[in-house]
């Protein structure tokens, strides 16, 4: 058996046991459903001071639901969320995700943010590419607006991943942009351009946010 092969198999069982289920209303087939989110998402723009930012939507209601799931080791809230993002990614795009901390990954068994990337460039025909790592398990969860806001200097980023290349960052949420700007820097630092950042949800605080068109 190989090991694409032994992954399927080992998921299937997963799912047989453990079958997928909406963040929202529980319904089962899927991480979310496409009543609760739709595929076809209107996106929400947002900018901070370096980053224009394109989210899924905003961070309350049903997005908040499934990014707690998500926070919360849901790998089928992850895949669900990388679907929803995939059509505001472009072809050929290099996805950077931003790290969970290793401490958090250990808790979860994934990282959510990495598995919700890898998702979305499957659909887009985008490639990912986990460069940045966090120097110190200094984790954003839990923080104040001024903390956030403060931290700096959070992440590495490998050069012989980025250097001359057009990034796009990928992330689960986007709340004061801090964690993106301090990404951007590692990335430019490493010799890489970041393009903007996808996320699958953002608060309508800490950026200049655009609310998508009236239906």
């Amino acid at each position: 058996m190989t090991a694409v092969s032994a992954c399927v198999t080992w998921r299937t069982v997963l799912d047989t046991l453990f079958p997928p289920q909406c963040a929202a209303c529980t319904t089962l087939g899927s991480g979310l459903c496409r009543v609760c989110a739709p595929i076809s998402g209107i996106p929400v723009r947002l900018k901070i001071p370096h980053v224009d930012v394109t989210a899924y939507g905003t961070y309350d209601g049903i997005l908040r639901s499934a990014i707690l799931a998500l926070k919360d080791g849901r790998r089928d809230v992850a895949e669900a969320l990388g679907e929803r993002i995939a059509p505001f990614v472009a072809a050929q795009s290099v996805l950077v995700p931003v790290p969970t901390t290793v401490k958090r990954m250990r808790v979860r068994g994934m990282d959510g943010v990495a598995l919700l990337a890898r998702r979305a460039s499957a659909l887009a025909r985008a490639t990912v590419v986990e460069a940045l790592r966090q120097r110190a398990g200094d984790a954003q969860r839990g923080r104040t607006r001024d903390e956030r806001l403060a931290a700096r200097g959070r992440f590495a980023c490998d050069p012989s991943l980025v250097a001359r290349r057009r990034i796009v960052l990928i992330d689960d949420v986007c709340t004061t942009g801090a964690t993106l700007e301090d990404c951007r820097r590692a990335v430019v630092e490493a010799g890489g351009f970041v393009e903007g950042a996808v996320v699958a949800a953002a608060t309508k605080s800490g950026a200049s946010w655009t609310p998508p068109p009236p239906h």
